[in-house]
């Protein structure tokens, strides 16, 4: 029986000894019906909970941003660097060099990306490598007081990232590797002095790539070169010829491999999924430039042309801004300048899409080597927490909050006392862009919502004292994290036809709220008591309603979600976004109930009770009513807001109270059918 790394365990009729690795699990092994029964009985069966962390994406890598303090800090981002790693900073307002620290050379020495020089010593700038991150000194090379950074962290992985020090012989030779998969991308630095070299599979269009060369450092195209003795690169070893770059006598090197998943990675819940690609396109010049497929949603991409000179790397990552318009915040390793607005490259469900015509991008006929890494929340959450958070915020003026807990995708507010908006910001679509679940308007933007407002820990909110994210009026909160099974975000255009539409959510949504981006349209909600023959509408009261068109009467599936031709679903070169939601035991709960009289709704919460509901009667005219923890869901009275109408929150006459594992309607509430999305508990 053949297994994979980090999969759960396997259920075999007869026992086998597995030829896979299972690490790290609480149970481990190959079982048969009756053990696998037993160990499921006593709660040690692996799953989302007690697989190796390193099955994610998350514990592997992570983009942190920070402002300098120039003082002592710690970076606490959750990668385990006592494994092995690298830690890769570069101020993002200011002129100042790429700093690359790692485990294999220690803490303080620093290689720069955008230079030549030697190999420098630090002793107050990165101070430690930690099991959740890394310590900071005062340096202000690290931290300039009051000047924003972003930390790139790579962990040592199989199958995503290592790292190898040498000493140069002089003589052609090969460096063993621990990647445990053929490397797609090596990057190798003289310690004394010299350019970075670089190997990627996707030079010369992926053919004969171990005959080309390319340089970190420098504009310039790939080269023809015997660098690495014209050998390509093993899941063991790289080889490398005598020339001084990489290999001259006595002198000190370190290279950083990347992986190249290619549908053998072996992350993720299912075992089998990819994290880390390492690919080329081909240029055409035009606006509509080339979609890349990934098989995932890329939240970092390292990118250049090799075969054009003149051109630059460049960064893009989605804790910066890196929307689905194609705006992304670049920083470019072979410089030392600041990061800069460019729309070029855009994430797309399933890999990324060329919008541009720069030369760095998109000449025609020029080859583009890239290396993607995957969005996270790949786990299927455990805690409510963890991917949900509600507060009760009031501000006036520039404000930072940092109470979520994650780094939000989603962020959605309302003031409580008077008759502002809901307003909806995202990470996907960038946070200075708003549309509203009270209205039918079109996308539009707002100084109150900072590009890269999305922080580690919270968001970042604008200048802006209108009453809305930053206003004097108390707002309530809501902020939800991607990740598989909970929720998911989707952007596309539309395109006339019926068709279907890639997600990450992992499993079949329950309920979809749709909007056009570009034009003013109604909200579309498909919800799975309903069925995908009916509709309902999230801007405005109305029961509902037949609709077959909607959602091409077919229900999602796991991987894709169906839309027809109406034009407030796919109308033709319009932009739309799609939110996903689903049930997570003990997290999150899609339901339906029909009200008789007081009626107990079980959410499956075991012994807690909802921090979140949203609720919709279905069969008549009745708006969709918000109840959470923060205001009060309580026995007796709630304050209950309407997400489809612009009104202050009022008292509800104690329709709904808490109830252990959900919550319990009162007499009070109108009898009839109704659906609701609940949160548990997140204190």
């Amino acid at each position: 029986m053949t297994t994979r790394d980090f999969t759960a365990n396997v259920i075999s009729a007869s026992k086998v000894v597995p030829d896979g690795n299972f690490k790290d699990s609480k149970a481990s092994g190959v079982w048969d019906i009756n053990e696998a029964l037993d160990l499921i009985k006593g709660g040690n069966w692996p799953n989302a909970a007690n697989l190796n962390p390193a099955a994610f994406v998350d514990a592997l890598f992570q983009t942190h941003l920070y402002t300098g303090t120039a003082s002592n800090r710690d970076i606490t981002n959750n990668v385990d660097l006592t494994k092995g790693g690298l830690v890769w900073t570069k101020a993002r307002t200011n002129t100042g060099y790429h700093h690359l620290f790692d485990t294999e050379r220690g803490v303080g020495k620093a290689i720069f990306s955008n230079d030549t020089v030697a190999e420098t010593t630090y002793s107050t700038s990165l101070t430690a490598f930690n099991n959740n991150g890394f310590s900071l000194g005062n340096s202000a090379q690290t931290g300039q007081n009051e000047i924003p950074f972003v930390s790139w962290t790579f962990r040592k992985q199989p199958k995503f990232f290592d790292i190898v020090t040498y000493t140069g012989n002089g003589s052609a030779r090969t460096i063993s590797h621990s990647l445990g998969s053929v490397p797609g991308m090596i990057l190798i630095n003289r310690l004394n002095y010299g350019n970075w070299v670089v190997y990627h599979r996707g030079a010369n269009g992926g053919t004969n790539p171990e005959e080309y060369e390319l340089e970190l450092n420098a504009t310039s195209a790939q080269s023809d070169s015997t660098v690495f003795s014209d050998t390509a690169p093993t899941s063991t070893e790289f080889s490398l010829n005598t020339f001084d770059s990489v290999n001259s006598n006595g002198v000190g090197y370190v290279a950083y491999l990347f992986a190249h998943n290619n549908n053998d990675g072996g992350f993720g819940e299912p075992g089998d999924q990819d994290i880390i690609k390492c690919g080329y396109y081909t240029g055409n010049g035009n606006s509509t430039g080339p979609t890349v497929d990934l098989g995932f949603e890329p939240q970092w991409i390292l990118q250049k042309s090799a075969t054009k000179t003149n051109t630059d790397w460049a960064i893009a990552d989605n804790m910066r801004g890196f929307t689905a318009d194609g705006v992304y915040q670049r920083l470019r390793p072979n410089r030392n300048d600041a990061e800069g607005s460019e729309t070029q490259l855009a994430p797309t469900s399933t890999g990324f899409k060329v919008v541009g015509t720069a030369s760095d991008v998109n000449t025609n006929g020029e080859t583009y080597i890239y290396m993607a890494i995957r969005r996270g929340g790949m786990q299927t959450p455990t805690a409510a927490s963890d991917v949900f958070h509600a507060n009760k915020f009031t501000s006036t003026g520039f404000t930072e909050y940092t109470g979520v807990g994650f780094a939000p995708d989603l962020a959605i507010q309302k003031a409580v006392s008077d008759g502002d908006n809901w307003d909806v910001v995202d990470k996907l679509r960038g946070p200075s862009n708003y549309i509203k679940t009270n209205s039918t308007d079109a996308e539009a933007a707002d100084t109150q919502y900072e590009l890269g407002g999305f922080l580690n820990n919270g968001v970042k909110m604008g200048t802006s004292t209108s009453g809305q994210f930053n206003g004097w009026n108390p707002n309530l909160h809501l902020y939800w994290r991607r990740a598989r099974g909970y929720f998911d975000v989707v952007t596309y255009t539309g395109t006339g036809s019926a068709t279907t539409v890639a997600h990450n959510l992992g499993v079949a949504p329950e309920m979809i709220w749709f909007k056009c981006r570009s034009n003013a349209d109604i909200w579309t909600v498909y919800h799975s008591a309903l069925g995908e023959g009916k509709r309902l509408k999230l801007d405005n009261n109305t029961a509902v309603e037949d609709d077959t068109s909607s959602f091409n009467n077919t229900a999602p599936t796991s991987s894709v979600f169906s839309i027809g031709t109406v034009n407030q679903m796919n109308g033709s070169g319009r932009t739309f976004v799609a939110y996903l939601f689903a049930t997570v035991a003990n997290v999150s709960k899609v339901g339906s109930f029909t009200q008789s009289g007081a009626t107990n709704v079980d959410c499956g919460f075991t012994g807690d009770t909802p921090s979140f509901l949203l609720l919709k009667r279905t069969d008549d005219t009745d708006n969709w009513r918000v109840y959470d923890a923060v205001r009060g869901l309580v026995a007796g009275n709630d304050k209950v807001l309407n997400i489809n109408r612009n009104v202050a929150q009022s008292d509800d006459s104690n329709l709904i109270n808490p109830n252990s594992g959900g919550f319990a309607t009162t007499s009070t509430l109108t009898n009839g059918d109704y659906i609701f999305y609940a949160i548990a508990s997140i204190a």
